[in-house]
């Protein structure tokens, strides 16, 4: 993987390797679980815990080494956030979609932009793709108003990135007319109105308001969408740093970045089902350990192999995401919207099999006193249930549609 040479601030470990920091991660599970709890009562994880990812480097993954960061790529990031979700889904959600975002800035925004916002390396961005905010355009820039619910990962964010709407501009005409943003967190505040779902309680998924919020103009990319940037001939990222993660389209990957928070999940939800069968008997005569019984081996050996399918699945589709982006750097068939439904659509299926996996073949045999309340496989079937309901799984079927239009060449207006 190509690099840029450009000099300016050092990262902390500049030798740190990709498998040193997924096996941070792993060694952090331990915590995560234990903490699970308290990162649900509090609505995010806590302080420590913020100094524990800070100090591994996780929220510098995706960040240019030029401003600090460690410039990994896609497969690296979906990894560390599986580890992650091992030990806590609520905790991986908040920080994965804190610093997965850096990817899109280094790849879309120019080069000052990129300066001022990434700094030495200190950046961590929650985003919203939905346009709920409305912006007037002034005399340096634009003034932001409105409410952005389900910011994951807002809590210790320096930025926000999202999508908003030149002022007047008519519903008819919104596709075409947004506004992508990234905005200090001096324009906006965080409300304190997490909590209360489900599942995910420890996301940190709160709302934020701008209230005048003011934005030079080159934080703002006019007629851009998110989900929908044409790389076809290159970007700002790719031109500015030399590396080829920065030239991709991004829908793709957040759904990859929910499919690897829910193949941890399952795995998570795994582990403690082998907890429970090296410590119970089964429920009726003989009265044998959980372990030697051959009905709860086969149930455990099904959501086993599930599970490493969706993994297998998640990891190769991370790698047929890189090399889309190789390819475009390389001035080959550039990364098309056709390329990024495939690889969400195939991301998406990963979610819902991780789910119902753990709701067949693990929740329904695990016995209802392994989930009273507090329990850590109930709170698990709540966050993944929440994993499983999120907008992008609701997408399925019309981004089924989706794929078949673009492949098959049909006209989707």
């Amino acid at each position: 993987m190509s690099t840029s040479s450009a000099t300016g601030t050092a990262p902390p470990e500049p030798d740190l390797t990709p498998n040193q920091l997924i096996q941070r991660a792993v060694e952090l599970r331990p915590r995560l679980v234990e903490a699970q709890a308290e990162a649900e009562e509090r609505t995010y994880y806590s302080p420590e815990m913020h100094k524990a990812f800070d100090d591994a480097g996780f929220y510098r993954l995706f960040i240019p080494r030029r401003y600090g960061g460690y410039e990994f790529d896609v497969p690296t990031f979906v990894r560390v956030l599986l580890e992650l979700a091992r030990g806590c889904v609520s905790t991986a959600w908040c920080m994965g979609l804190a610093s997965g975002h850096a990817l899109q800035v280094g790849s879309y925004f120019g080069e000052r932009t990129q300066r001022e916002v990434f700094g030495e390396g200190d950046f961590r961005a929650a985003s919203v793709a939905s346009p709920s905010v409305i912006a007037k355009r002034s005399t340096n820039g634009w003034v932001l108003n409105g409410t952005v619910g389900y910011c994951s990962g807002v809590p210790y964010s320096t930025h926000f990135m999202g999508q908003a709407l030149p002022e007047g501009v008519p519903p008819d005409e919104a596709e075409g007319q947004m506004l992508l943003y990234v905005a200090p967190r001096s324009e906006w505040t965080m409300l304190d109105d997490w909590g209360d779902t489900l599942g995910l309680r420890g996301s940190g998924s709160h709302s934020i308001r701008f209230t005048d919020g003011r934005l030079p103009r080159h934080y703002v990319l006019e007629r851009t969408s998110m989900v929908d940037v044409d790389v076809s001939d290159g970007t700002p990222g790719l031109t500015l740093h030399g590396n080829p993660v920065y030239c991709g389209r991004s829908l793709g990957v957040f759904t990859l970045s929910l499919a690897a928070i829910m193949v941890g999940g399952g795995y998570n939800a795994l582990d403690e089902y082998e907890n429970q069968m090296r410590t119970r008997k089964t429920p009726l005569p003989p009265m044998v350990p959980r372990i030697e019984d051959g009905d709860f081996q086969r149930w455990y050996g099904a959501a086993f192999g599930k599970l490493a399918t969706a993994e297998a699945a998640l990891l190769r589709c991370a790698d047929e995401h890189a090399e889309l982006c190789e390819r475009t750097a390389n001035g080959g068939e550039p990364y098309s919207a056709e390329d990024e439904q495939r690889v969400g659509v195939i991301a998406r299926e990963i979610m819902v099999q991780v789910w119902e996996t753990v709701e067949q073949d693990l929740f329904r045999s695990v016995g209802a006193s392994t989930i009273r309340a507090g329990t850590r496989f109930e709170r698990l079937y709540r966050d993944l249930s929440m994993c499983a309901c999120h907008r992008n799984t609701a997408y399925r079927d019309p981004l089924y549609r989706r794929l078949a239009q673009l492949h098959l060449g049909i006209d989707a207006s």
